[in-house]
């Protein structure tokens, strides 16, 4: 079995969604989303292998993947037998902004 842990990015990230429609929507729908986003994350510890491959991510040859849940798309890579999510982008944003070089933690 795969551990599954967050970069400091993808934590930050998660923070800013969580805060983000807790402005927006209420404190409870952006519990109920980040709980989302965290379970979704936990079929990755039995298939690894489950997102699609991020192609716009490529270029860094680190065989990133991806899930999408609601209009959050998380990104992994794995290492060993870890699971690191690295990103948490977004779907209603530009898609190539996840290569934007001011975004850090690819």
């Amino acid at each position: 079995m795969f551990n599954v842990i967050w970069s400091d990015f993808a934590s930050d990230n998660l923070k800013d969604v969580f805060v983000f429609h807790k402005e927006v929507a209420g404190v409870n729908l952006a519990h109920r989303l980040r709980k989302k986003i965290l379970s979704s994350t936990k079929q990755l510890k039995i298939q690894p292998l489950s997102g699609q491959i991020k192609l716009s991510l490529e270029y860094l040859k680190e065989g990133h993947r991806y899930l999408v849940t609601g209009n959050d798309k998380i990104i992994y890579k794995i290492i060993g037998q870890i699971i690191l999510i690295t990103d948490l982008f977004d779907t209603r944003q530009e898609p190539m902004n996840i290569n934007d070089p001011k975004r850090k933690g690819k």
